[in-house]
């Protein structure tokens, strides 16, 4: 990775918040749903009345047990929750539920996919916790909406181990995608579904030692990301460059402004009195659990890239399909419906271009899912097929494209209904190409006397007197052969 400059190297760490797919509260029964009312999904528990106590939502550890496995990370088979003491008007208990020293997943790693390298971003820990209030502010009066307190979130904390502003929102940006990919959250930016603070700090280039770190907070766009650490790296270089020393603090970052400002100074774990929550037993994760989580792991995206590699792909389009589990499982259909001549003539590579393109573009223009959408896997692997195997030709394969993306019908079958099977019969092109020939007389003879190029416009009127059918390449060789004999016809 490359620092920001020939003198310094930014040290870079994301804290990233993923809010869990689950219906209820971690600790509570109070629905999980964005746009409520505010202050309406709210109950004794969230508002930390007297008397209220938590009981924990299962769901929640199964979903960060997914993700631990999926990253490589230890799962702890027991670990526990602690209380984060802080005090904001959006934190009603006066303390957070979170996990401290026994987190529910250490290690593991994020890959980065870097052209055809996998580059590999350790991971310091998972843990389990609950999500705080809302809070905006309207003229001269802050209001709170504690709809969202209380609900279920991992915090994914990465090793200083990102050294630009461009690693750091691609590692958020490949999290989000593995997030979507095991079905543990939907990761909504705009509704605050995954949001990130980053820790920056600067050293000289080819040391070791840590520099003084600031947080970096409200980042939640992975546009977002990459300005408030470019920022922030600017800053920090500014500062010690004019022989000024850096504070170690949170700061917001302000996406209008394009600017942070000081939160507050930052906190150390001592500040925020860390204390075993005494009303939640140790979350126990049994070896049977372990081994079904594990079990029902879909394909995971690095693996998939690998396999994608093998087929024939680029690098490129097999980082495409990985965009959404949902393109790549569509992509797996259609290959399966492949023929095994289709696959050994380069039918995987081509697959792919067309999902890339004529099917991105359809899917673009009308707005329709791959899932449920009108062209089923298979249609399109047939349609591929009939490419691959010369029935028809590229350009008509798109006309039959629109057609069974329009209605529905299988490729194969609007071949058959239109006559639009590829002509690739010798004799007969020949034939064609003979009365094209003796049709153009001039244009043979200025052929023969040089003027090769023509070799295009004999294939066009072939083209055109087939309606399109006629197989280009076996087209050419005929052409070429009639026009290299002393007599066109």
């Amino acid at each position: 990775m490359t620092g920001p400059g020939p003198t310094w190297e930014a040290v870079i760490g994301l804290e990233i918040h993923v809010q869990l797919a689950t219906a209820s509260k971690a600790f509570s029964a109070s629905a999980v749903r964005f746009g409520a009312e505010p202050n309406t999904l709210t109950d004794p528990t969230v508002l930390g009345l007297p008397g209220a106590l938590p009981v924990f939502n299962r769901r929640a550890a199964e979903l960060a047990v997914r993700l631990g496995l999926a990253v490589g990370a230890h799962v702890r088979p027991r670990s526990r929750f602690a209380r984060k003491h802080y005090f904001y008007p959006d934190l009603p208990k006066g303390y957070q539920i979170s996990q401290f020293d026994e987190p529910i997943c250490e290690g593991g790693a994020i890959d980065l996919l870097r052209g055809d390298e996998i580059e590999r971003v350790p991971l310091t820990r998972i843990h389990l916790e609950e999500d705080a209030g809302k809070s905006s502010h309207l003229g001269g009066n802050q209001l709170v909406d504690l709809d969202r307190a209380g609900v279920p979130l991992v915090e994914v904390v990465t090793e200083p181990a990102l050294r630009s502003a461009a690693d750091a929102a691609e590692l958020m940006r490949t999290l989000h995608r593995l997030v979507r990919w095991l079905g543990i959250g939907d990761g909504d930016l705009e509704k605050g579904q995954l949001r990130c603070d980053a820790n920056v700090s600067i050293r000289p280039a080819g040391t070791t030692t840590l520099g003084t770190r600031t947080e970096l907070k409200n980042i939640n766009s992975f546009r977002f990301v990459h300005d408030a650490v470019s920022h922030e790296i600017a800053r920090q270089i500014r500062i010690v460059s004019a022989g000024g020393r850096i504070v170690r603090e949170t700061r917001l970052w302000d996406a209008d402004l394009g600017a942070s400002a000081t939160m507050r100074t930052k906190e150390e774990a001592d500040d925020y009195r860390y204390l075993p929550d005494p009303d939640l037993p140790p979350l126990v994760v049994s070896e049977a659990a372990l081994a079904a989580a594990r079990a029902a792991l879909p394909e995971l995206p690095t693996a998939r890239f690998t396999r994608l590699r093998g087929l024939g792909l680029t690098g490129d389009d097999a980082r495409q399909l990985l965009g959404e589990r949902a393109i790549g499982d569509y992509f797996d259909a259609a290959l399966a419906a492949l023929p095994a001549a289709a696959m050994a003539g380069g039918g995987a590579k081509l697959l792919a271009n067309w999902m890339l393109g004529e099917l991105a573009a359809a899917r673009t223009s009308s707005g329709h899912d791959l899932t449920g959408g009108p062209l089923p896997a298979p249609h399109l692997a047939h349609l591929v097929g009939l490419i691959v195997d010369g029935t028809l030709s590229g350009k008509l394969g798109k006309e039959v494209f629109a057609e069974a993306y329009r209605t529905g019908v299988d490729p194969a079958a609007i071949v058959d209904a239109r006559g639009l099977r590829q002509i690739s019969d010798e004799a007969e092109l020949e034939r064609i190409a003979a009365t094209v020939l003796a049709a153009n007389q001039g244009s043979v003879a200025s052929f023969r006397a040089g003027k090769e190029g023509l070799l295009g416009f004999f294939v066009g009127q072939v083209m055109k007197a087939t309606a399109g059918r006629a197989n280009p390449a076996v087209t050419q060789a005929v052409l070429r052969r009639l026009l290299s004999g002393s007599n066109p016809d």
